[in-house]
Parts: C-alpha cells; structure tokens; sequence
C-alpha cells in the first residue's frame, strides 16, 4: 500500500481551540473490530475528543478481512505514520509529536507500530494510548482440534505466527511513553493483555501508565456516562499533558 493511499481522515483543531506556533500535537486513530471490521464509535467520537483536548486527529481505516490479513494492518500503519509526518506542516502538526491511539484490536495495530522491532524511526509514534488492547495474540486462536481462523494471520496461523505478533513478547526498548486501560471484567480480551504488556514495557524501564478498572466490559469506546470505567478519559488527558 502506498502512503498516497492510506485511508486516512484528517480532524483538524476545533475552533477556539489554542494553535501552538510550532505545530499542535496529533494521534492516529486506529478503531477496533477484531480485524474484521472498524468500530464506528471507536473512530470519529475518539478524534472529537482528542481536538477538544488540544489534539488533532487522523482516523485510520487500515484493512481488515480474510483478503488482508497481517502483515497488510501493519503496512497500512506504517504508512499512515509516514504521511501523516509528511503532510504534518501543511497541517499546523508538529510532526515529532504525532502519536497513535487504538481501541482492541487497533489496540494490537497500534501497539505494534509503537512497540515493535521492525518498525523503522520515522514510523514510531512518539507516544502511545491503548485502550482494552489485544496484545497476548498468542493467547487467541482455535486450540488443537478445533475450527476457526485467526482474524489477523489467517487460516495459515499457528502458535509460533501468533507468538511473532503478541506485542509483550516483542517489544523493544525504543518503545515511547504509552498509556494503557482495560476492564477486569473483560470477557472478550482478557485483562491479562494489559497486564503482560504492562510488565515487559516495565522491566526495559519505559514510561508505563495502567489503569483496570473493575467493571466496563470490552468496547465500550469513550465509555461515557460508564463509572468508573468512563473515567479514563480524564486520566489520559492529564497524562498527555504531562507526557506530550
């Protein structure tokens, strides 16, 4: 995939909003949808939210579905990190500030542009938010005897393929500062993701925030109107302002 044709949407400051004369800061939006579809709710609502807090935004639609699978999410990111530095002053962005944020599954993408040990300098963000992220890909995956394909590696995966791609096995110490949030109660993609994820980014000593929250389930996006799990919103945007 060429950067030309990243399917990337540009939410631009709102008005009122501060422009700092060296360029606003911006995340790439990655939604969730298991890879096999983008989330709505996960897409347009975070970039919103993300202006309202001095941020501008890209939503990326990176390719999902059976006839893209890995590594085709993870080009389509590379990508977008590449164009979205390119176009960054045409913009009013500061390209050395230029972050991604990704909800499950665009949680997995995200990290793994953030995190991994191919991703080359001008591709890695400069920081990372992961919301309820799948991460333990290695975790996922029919059993012996059972039927069902992986979503991300295909009906060739296999435990190894799905180890190569289960970002706390992975990660590097190059990864940035990353915030990450999860739900105790998450029956979908279990807390232990962040939790792994969380250890190894520890223990190579990078700037690491975790928040679990008891209840709040899996997809619930911005969780507005949700206690406690709604509060995560608040947190973020106070580590932002410290780490961005």
């Amino acid at each position: 995939m060429s950067d030309d044709s990243t399917a990337l949407t540009f939410h631009p400051l709102p008005g009122g909003v501060p422009r700092p004369a060296a360029g606003a800061p911006a995340v790439i939006v990655m939604p969730g949808g298991g890879y096999t579809y983008l989330a709505p709710h996960e897409g347009k609502p975070a970039a919103q939210w993300l202006g309202r807090l001095g941020f501008a935004a890209w939503v990326l639609e990176y390719p999902v579905g059976l006839q893209d699978v890995h590594p085709a999410p993870l080009n389509s990111a590379r990508a977008a990190m590449r164009r979205a530095r390119a176009e960054a002053p045409g913009l009013g962005v500061d390209p050395a500030r230029i972050g991604v944020l990704g909800f499950s599954a665009g949680g997995h993408l995200a990290a793994h542009l953030a995190a991994g040990p191919d991703t080359a300098d001008d591709e890695r963000p400069a920081f990372a938010v992961l919301c309820y992220p799948a991460t333990s890909w290695h975790t996922f995956g029919p059993a012996a005897g059972e039927s069902g394909t992986d979503p991300l590696i295909g009906p060739a995966s296999t435990p190894g393929k799905r180890r190569a791609v289960s970002i706390e096995l992975i990660a590097v110490p190059q990864t940035p500062p990353t915030f990450i949030w999860h739900c105790a109660d998450d029956d979908i993609v279990g807390v232990d993701h962040a939790l792994s994820l969380t250890q190894r980014l520890a223990s190579m000593e990078i700037p690491v925030e975790l928040h679990v929250f008891p209840t709040g389930g899996h997809g619930a996006g911005l969780a507005e109107g949700m206690t406690p799990a709604g509060t995560w919103t608040s947190l973020c945007a106070e580590w932002l302002r410290r780490t961005v």
